[in-house]
Formats: structure tokens, sequence, C-alpha cells
């Protein structure tokens, strides 16, 4: 009798229809988890060897005999074939190929549900050190632009209309900040999903692997799940690692926006460096920043994998359903996306050219020391509200008479309130309102360098995270 590959087929009368295979048939994509699934069987026999289902020497045998697996799929000498349904078949009939009955006995003690929340999560552990070190790399490059443009004076935005002139440096920093708390949110994940799967079994726990604790800390887990229910039937740590992917993807589209105005020729603040950006077809002439808008594009994907995998488990009785095979599909693609997104975004940050001079023009355009009137004239004991009129009169003044503050005449300002005096002109400079501002987390130069110093150190602590030992087997 030909063996069934299949790992559920013994109760059944007949073979299943084509239909339901090619629909139950884990995509090619899904056996990257090959490596995961051989380190997870190997704790599992020697697991079987405490429970007395294995000797020492078989479970030598069979552990030799997986690690030959693993070399020969990385080498790309053994694939799946047509018949393996999941990584699971595949790992087992090769197995049992090359050992004969001694690798059948691997099952026993197990199940396809642990095995499966076991391998995704492994994969996810080491893939979320990867991510947060690809944008590590970004950050990087946000840090050393930064640090070239400390004293780079320019206008700040809210409304996208001119605010306030800020140092360029200080402007990138703001993204670079909300990166390094999603590298935080990829540390604070791996420490709440830190449990093993194994030893759930199906739903109930194992009469034969009773001690999953042992496989637990030896592939690196702070030990099993607490429930072998909640163990094989949730998902919520796919979810959340989709979500920090997402919220990656969300701050990229922000940035590239940023950087999609800032070539423009409208704005001018930076050009890109030829081999970060593309022509066109038709019109010789054009620069365009598509590793930016396809960023853009990546993060509404990455929102959809995020919509796929909570929309999956809404309402999902527990335990184990055939529904939560989706959460590959979506975690995949969210790790696939930011994986190709992110070294480019970090090359087209690293390399771009900042025009200096075309940012201090722009810092003063659009009445942007509007506030430094008011605050003058607050610090000289005018209630805000009163000094907010008064800034106000002496906009719409500038407007009529088509100019900006600096063009303003000692009789324009008196003739808007006697109170405002030549002295005024001092801290009506770019120069002068950035330097005034001096709070923690402020735009004055001497802040922000300090915040660059202070980031630096975070990153720096981040990256010992991300270098830690939770590679891909192997």
């Amino acid at each position: 009798m030909t063996p069934d590959p299949r790992l559920w087929g013994a109760r059944f009368r007949a073979p299943p229809d084509p239909a339901l295979m090619r629909l139950s048939r884990a995509e090619g994509s899904y056996f990257r988890l090959a490596p995961y699934d051989v380190v997870s069987s190997q704790a599992h026999a020697r697991e079987l060897l405490r429970a007395g289902i294995l000797t020492a020497a078989e479970t030598g045998t069979i552990v030799a005999e997986l690690d030959a697996i693993a070399t020969d799929f990385r080498s790309g000498t053994l694939a799946p074939s047509e018949g393996d349904e999941d990584v699971h078949t595949f790992i087992e009939r090769v197995l049992t190929a090359r050992l004969g009955p001694l690798g059948g006995k691997l099952r026993a003690g197990r199940s396809r549900n642990d095995q499966a929340a076991n391998d995704l999560k492994l994969y996810l552990r080491h893939e979320a050190r990867g991510l947060a070190a690809r944008v590590l790399d970004l950050q990087d490059a946000l840090l050393a632009q930064a640090a070239r443009h400390v004293d780079t004076l320019a206008p700040g935005f809210t409304h996208l209309q001119p605010a306030q002139p800020i140092v360029f440096a200080h402007q990138l920093l703001a993204h670079a900040q909300v990166l390094a708390r999603d590298v935080d949110r990829c540390i604070d994940w791996d420490r709440r999903h830190a449990r093993s799967p194994l030893g759930a079994a199906a739903l109930a726990g194992s009469a034969i692997a009773v001690h999953p604790e042992h496989s637990a800390a030896e592939l690196g887990y702070d030990g099993p799940c607490e429930n072998s229910i909640d163990a094989v039937g949730s998902r919520d740590h796919v979810a959340e690692f989709i979500f920090v992917a997402a919220m990656i993807g969300i701050q990229l589209s922000r940035l590239a926006e940023e950087i999609v105005l800032w070539c423009s020729k409208q704005f001018g603040w930076i050009e890109l460096d030829d081999a970060f950006a593309t022509g066109s077809s038709i019109m010789p002439q054009k620069k365009n920043p598509d590793i930016a808008e396809l960023a853009r594009g990546r993060a509404a994907r990455l929102i959809g994998d995020l919509s796929t995998i909570m929309t999956v488990l809404k309402a999902l009785p527990f335990s184990y359903n055939r529904d939560l095979s989706e959460d590959k599909r979506a975690a995949f693609d969210a790790v696939d996306s930011l994986a190709v997104v992110l070294p480019a975004m970090t090359g087209m940050v690293r390399t771009l050219r900042v025009d200096v001079d075309v940012l201090q023009r722009q810092a003063t355009a659009g009445f942007t020391l509007a506030t430094e009137v008011a605050d003058w004239l607050a610090r000289r004991g005018v209630p805000f509200a009163e000094a907010h009129e008064v800034t106000g009169a002496l906009v719409r003044r500038c407007e009529d008479r088509g100019i900006e503050l600096s063009g303003l005449t000692d009789d324009d300002l008196a003739a808007v309130d006697p109170r405002l005096t030549a002295a005024i002109r001092a801290c009506l400079t770019p120069a002068a309102a950035v330097a005034a501002r001096v709070g923690y987390g402020g735009t004055a130069p001497v802040e922000v360098a300090r915040q660059i110093v202070r980031l630096a150190e975070r990153l720096a602590e981040q990256r010992q995270w991300a270098a830690g030992d939770r590679g891909p087997p192997g």
C-alpha cells in the first residue's frame, strides 16, 4: 500500500477531490516556515525522549536527519511536492521517506494545530528583529541628515500652510521619533508574545508531551502558553505584529508625502539622487520620486493585511478553525512589503541633497514670524488675546501693502499700535525665532542638537535588541 501523504486521511473511504486539495494546499510562500518546523520538530523529538516514546539513539537519528533536511531545503536540493498539503506534511513526508517507520514516530503527542501556531510565531519573532533593524537603518539616515541641518532655517507647517520658522533637522527628527516608537512596539510585541504553543496539541494539551516548558526554553521562549486552547486558537500576536507593520507603513507614507512635496519645483527644498529616482517614458525632463509614491501605496496594502487578520478573528469560536490559515498570507505580505520598501526609503533619504538657501528664503514667507510679534507684546505685559488682535492687524497691513513683516517701517508699526516700537525688529528674524524656543523638544538649534544625542543613544539600545540571537534556524 502506498502511504497516504496526508496527515489526516485514515478515516476516509475515498480520496479528496482535486478541488478540495487545490483550496486546502498551502501557498508556495508558506513553505518558508520549513526551517522553523524543523527546529520545532527537533524540540518535540527531545520531548518524546523525555516521555519514553523515543530512545536516545532514535532521538539522535531523527534530530540529525532533520538537520540534513533543513540543509537540503536551504541549498535548494529539496523542495515540496504537489502532494505536500503544507509545511508539516512536507517535513514529515521527507523524514519518513528517509528513516522509514521511525520518522512516523515523531507525530506522537502533537498536532498540526500547535505546529502551525508555533512555526509562525517563531518566524515572526525573527522577523520582528529584522524589521526593527531595517527601520533603524532608516533612522540612521534621518539622523545623519538632521545632523547636517541643525542650523538650516526652514518654514514649519500646520494645515500645510506656513506657520513658524523651524530648523530643518527638527522636521526630520519628527519622523525619526515616530519610527523610534515603532521599534519600541516591536520590542514590546516580542516580550508580550514570548510564549510557546508547543504542547497544546490539537487544543486540550498532550498526554505525551507533558513538559512543554522544556521545548519552550529550547526554542527561546519565556515559557509555554498558559492555556492550550488559547495557544492554538488565538492569533492576536499575528494581528498585533501586522498592526506594528501597518503603523510603520503609515509613518513611511507621511515621510514619503513630504519628500514628494519637498522635491517638487514648487517647493524646491531637496533634490533626489539619480540612483533613487525614476524618469518618464515620454517626458525626458522628468525626475520622479517613485520610491516615495510606492511607499505610500504599500501603506494601503499593509492596512489591508491588518483588516484581513482582524476580520478573520472577528467572532471566530475557539479553538482552532481553518480560517486561521489566512494568518500566514497577511503576515508574510506585511513582512515582504516592508522588506523592500524600507531599504529603498533609506537609500533615498541618505542620498537626498538639501537646498539650504531655498529653505532659508521660504522660512519667513507667509508671515511665519507673526507669533514673534504676539509673544514680544505678551512679554511686555499685553494680554495675549489683545496681542493676538494687534498682530492680526499688523498682518492685514502687510497684505494690503504687499510686503512681509520685514518690510514694515517704524511708521507702519506705530500706525497699527503705538506699543509696536523699533525694538521689536530684533525678534523678527527666523534665526531669533528658532533660538528663542529652547524648551525641551523645541526647535532651537541647541535643543535640536541635544535631541540628536538622546535619539542616537536610544537607537543604539534598540540596535542591541534587534541584533539579538533570534535568527532563522540553522
